[in-house]
């Protein structure tokens, strides 16, 4: 098997990426070491793909390798890290590692391996996929010569993610590497190769050994991919999702009592997920999407008349989101009080759209809203689905009718982040109160008023009705 490729393979390289293979071609000459260029860098390459990150494989060391690269590009921007033997350099947009070549070994129960000294071959070899494992010799004094061992360029070309040695081996010493498989063919749209898909189901449990800081970086690499519900079909069905997000498996399922039925609440989030993402590269927009029906299981009831409901699914969802943040290590700050909100509201312009549309209801969710309204009105879009495309195009009709009336109502009420013009303070002077409930809920009576247009928004009026207020309550 010949590791050398065609000349029909020669990637093209820019006059950037040329300048820089020469300055490590000078340097390794230098010092008499041979290097290559290896990894996802190769595969964007020859792809066609932006990769502002180069890796380098040398035999020899790779920090003074680096050493002597950073003085050719006259930086000082090198960072060493001598416990694992490589060195970075910041150049430009790029970012140039260097390493010597290792091989690796693994103990059952971690995924950090054993690391010795290797050849190029060995380098390869512990490399996850075979469209990873390409390199290009920069030693050569020319650089279109790929080296492809495991048949990396044919993958390439069919699309086909596949492991270089036997995939039980690659996937049970270090089983990130099951969410890398689905990651890249969330991101390329490529197919896992079927013994490696196989292998993936039989190995599901040994992701347990990963960190779930780590597990959450491949799951939002995949969410943010062109067909994020791609990468959840694959987890649910190689059984990963069971193991990682459970909570979002119990979604699946249709269940029939008396001859009525409900939708599938898994492959309706995923519909969601995927139409919202057409719309907004947002991470935790699309976060909100997958989180948006998390509740219903928990709040399925069947009643005999109006059949399957979902009742307060909204409201329950809302008290999940930190729960499951905190466990899958997603931020606990405003991002995620920012997808707990949009839970919360995501029934709320749906609503206006099966009722007559009062104003006061308007204020309320412009007011409730606030600056995510927007956010929450493409997620209420996205969230329109049904086998039926003419019923999807009669709901998203009355939804436009609904978004107008809300931009009508704001433009005229000015009600965005609105606070109601009378504070607590103002109503604890006007009455001699302490702080005390009775001063919220009279805050609370003159917010609704407001709300509901039986006083206008303005300190004056506002002050007026509190007084008056007062007086009904003996104050």
């Amino acid at each position: 098997m010949s590791s050398r490729s065609s000349e029909n393979n020669s990637p093209h390289l820019s006059a950037q990426i040329r300048h820089l293979f020469s300055i490590v071609h000078q340097a390794a000459h230098q010092i008499d070491q041979p290097v290559f260029v290896i990894g996802g860098f190769v595969r964007d390459l020859l792809l066609d793909r932006p990769c502002k990150d180069l890796d380098f494989v040398t035999k020899g060391s790779g920090i003074r390798l680096a050493e002597e690269v950073a003085k050719k590009l006259g930086t000082k921007q090198i960072s060493v890290f001598k416990n694992f033997g490589t060195a970075m350099i910041k150049h430009d947009d790029y970012e140039l590692e260097f390493v010597g070549a290792r091989k690796e070994s693994y103990q059952r129960d971690s995924r950090k391996p054993i690391v010795e000294d290797g050849t190029l071959e060995d380098d390869q070899q512990r490399r996850d996929f075979t469209i990873n494992a390409l390199a290009i010799d920069l030693y050569q004094d020319d650089f279109d010569q790929i080296v492809d061992p495991f048949q990396g360029l044919q993958d390439l070309e069919a699309k086909i993610i596949r492991t270089p040695l036997d995939p039980d081996i690659t996937f049970s010493d270090d089983p990130l590497r099951m969410l890398r498989a689905i990651r890249f063919a969330c991101q390329l749209g490529f197919r896992i190769e079927e013994e490696s898909y196989q292998a993936i189901t039989r190995n599901a449990h040994r992701i347990d050994i990963i960190s779930k800081e780590r597990i959450i970086d491949e799951m939002n690499k995949m969410i943010l991919s062109p067909h994020p519900s791609l990468g959840f079909k694959l987890m649910f069905n190689t059984k990963l999702l069971h193991r990682i997000f459970p909570e979002m498996v119990d979604l699946q399922g249709v269940e029939i009592k008396n001859g009525k039925g409900h939708k599938d609440n898994f492959y309706h989030t995923l519909e969601v997920l995927d139409n919202i993402s057409k719309h907004t590269d947002d991470l935790w927009l699309r976060w909100a999407a997958i989180m948006h029906d998390i509740a219903k299981p928990a709040t399925k009831r069947f009643h005999p008349k109006a059949g399957w409901t979902f009742h307060g699914h909204e409201d329950r969802g809302a008290r999940m989101v930190p729960k499951i943040f905190k466990r899958l290590k997603l931020p606990l700050d405003a991002k995620m009080k920012y997808v707990q909100k949009l839970v919360a509201l995501h029934l709320r312009p749906i609503a206006l759209t099966k009722e007559e549309i009062t104003d006061s209801a308007l204020r309320r969710l412009i007011v409730d809203a606030g600056d995510d309204l927007e956010d929450l009105l493409t997620l209420c879009r996205a969230d329109i689905t049904s086998k039926n495309p003419e019923k999807v195009k009669r709901y998203l009709a009355r939804f436009d009718i609904v978004e107008q009336k809300l931009k009508d109502v704001e433009e005229r009420d000015k009600l965005r982040n609105w606070q109601p013009p009378i504070t607590g303070q103002m109503i604890m002077e006007a009455f001699d109160l302490p702080p005390s409930k009775k001063v919220g809920e009279i805050k609370q009576v003159i917010r609704e008023a407001i709300l509901d247009g039986k006083v206008e928004n303005d300190l004056d009026k506002a002050k007026a009705y509190m007084l008056e207020l007062g007086k009904k309550m003996g104050l």
